[in-house]
């Protein structure tokens, strides 16, 4: 009998804590943490401020007011970029939300609304004589892996970018693009091909005038925060807490806050 009881007791816990681990995937009031994946080297959406040992950035502050505002704790959890499936299927994250873009993931996530126009660009030296993308032939060009960049030059649906990407004499990928300013700068790859508000805050942290961005774009996209596929009430919940910042202003007062990196020009809620 007590072996029967006991069993019962168990099964109703069990039952009890899939509960709740239900109702925390829930976008509702019973709710209580929001975890946010991110790149943590990926300024100025979500990056370390060595200065304060604190993680910060624009998407970073939009979460932390959507949780102001839901009576949610923000956990900041960085990420490996590669992982970020993993992070997301096994529940130890809530959403990825770090400068992600919708473009070619489509169906593979449940998705906000866009809220950020982006676009894919090179980062070369002013002294590298590189001024068109014709000129990166024969070039090695660096990437980050699993990103929007390496993306759009294995995009078979886009050919010119086959042929610019098989006109590389070697391209690199890094897990990060510090790692990969840092070998741009010691003259071990000639360009580096990344987001474009990135390349304005990395360009912007060297010596004025060193590094220069080409005109010529590799690809345009826009930004999301991703959310497990069928996720649809948490997204909801997120998604309508981010369109009240836009129409009250915050949105882009956060966003201004980041204006010396082009994010003023670049979002595209409430325009």
């Amino acid at each position: 009998m007590k072996k029967f009881i006991t069993v019962i007791c168990l099964m109703i816990c069990t039952i009890a804590l899939v509960s709740c681990g239900k109702k925390q995937d829930a976008g509702g009031s019973d709710r209580k943490t929001f975890t946010v994946g991110f790149d943590a080297e990926f300024p100025p959406y979500g990056y370390l401020d060595e200065s304060t040992g604190e993680y910060v950035g624009f998407d970073l502050d939009l979460a932390a007011e959507v949780c102001k505002r839901n009576g949610w704790e923000l956990i900041k959890q960085p990420i490996d970029w590669d992982a970020k499936d993993m992070e997301l299927n096994s529940g130890a994250i809530d959403c990825i939300w770090n400068g992600f873009t919708i473009n070619g993931r489509e169906d593979q996530y449940t998705w906000s609304v866009p809220y950020v126009d982006n676009s894919q660009v090179f980062v070369v030296s002013a002294s590298s004589g590189i001024k068109t993308k014709a000129d990166l032939a024969g070039k090695t060009v660096g990437v980050q892996k699993d990103s929007s960049a390496l993306a759009a030059l294995e995009d078979e649906e886009t050919p010119e970018n086959i042929e610019l990407k098989d006109s590389f004499a070697n391209l690199i990928q890094y897990a990060d693009y510090n790692t990969g300013f840092m070998d741009l700068e010691a003259g071990a790859i000639d360009c580096l091909a990344l987001d474009i508000g990135v390349a304005n805050f990395q360009v912007s942290q060297r010596e004025a005038g060193a590094y220069v961005i080409l005109d010529d774009k590799l690809s345009l996209e826009q930004y999301g925060i991703g959310f497990k596929l069928g996720n649809e009430e948490l997204k909801n919940t997120v998604e309508k807490t981010l369109l009240e910042m836009v129409d009250d202003g915050t949105f882009m007062k956060i966003a201004g806050n980041y204006s010396d990196f082009g994010l003023t020009d670049s979002v595209c809620l409430g325009k």
